[in-house]
């Protein structure tokens, strides 16, 4: 099941987050530089003593202040290669592995790409739900995942492509309860 909230990503109730990171480390976006803040300073040094990172690259550490078990990192940009499409489906592809090696159970992530000189939501939304769909389907899928948008544009624009893909979807009211209507 896909749900798609208008909601904070720090505030997530789900197994793991997903979270965009640049190559080094940076937060992509003021969304993402939030949820930088959020998990705390101690995950922050852990990753960056790890060292810059290709673009495409997943890695798994534990979530520090979220109330989340797990953040899954994942590289869609470095100072060579700017965001593209190809680059954040790779990078989604590798984090969702990652889920499934891990045994994630619910996930929660952003648009990815999005933020001032990169993808729009309907670029993003456009790359990221097939891969999204077709992770739903494979074995040791997440059986729940929670698109965390920031604006109704982010909303709609996902909203109106799994719609098109023909996959039922929960768009629960800002600041819904997260396990309200998951029936």
């Amino acid at each position: 099941m896909i749900v798609v909230r208008q909601a904070d990503l720090a505030d997530s109730k789900t197994m793991a987050v997903l979270r965009p990171v640049t190559a080094d480390w940076a937060a992509p976006n003021t969304a993402m530089r939030r949820l930088e803040i959020a998990v705390g300073p101690e995950v922050e040094a852990q990753c960056r003593s790890l060292g810059e990172l290709p673009v495409g690259t997943a890695v798994v550490t534990p979530a520090g202040n979220l109330t989340v078990e797990f953040l899954i990192h994942v590289v869609i940009r470095s100072v060579e290669r700017p965001v593209s499409v190809s680059a954040i489906q790779r990078a989604l592809r590798n984090g969702l592995r990652r889920a499934s090696e891990w045994g994630v159970g619910s996930l929660a992530l952003p648009p990815l790409g999005t933020g001032a000189g990169n993808l729009d939501a309907e670029e993003s939304a456009e790359a990221m739900v097939p891969i999204l769909l077709e992770y739903l389907r494979s074995d040791g899928a997440a059986s729940r995942i929670e698109i965390v948008v920031d604006t109704d544009y982010d909303r709609d624009a996902f909203v109106g492509q799994l719609r098109r893909h023909g996959h039922e979807v929960l768009d629960p009211p800002a600041n819904a309860n997260p396990d309200a209507g998951s029936a």
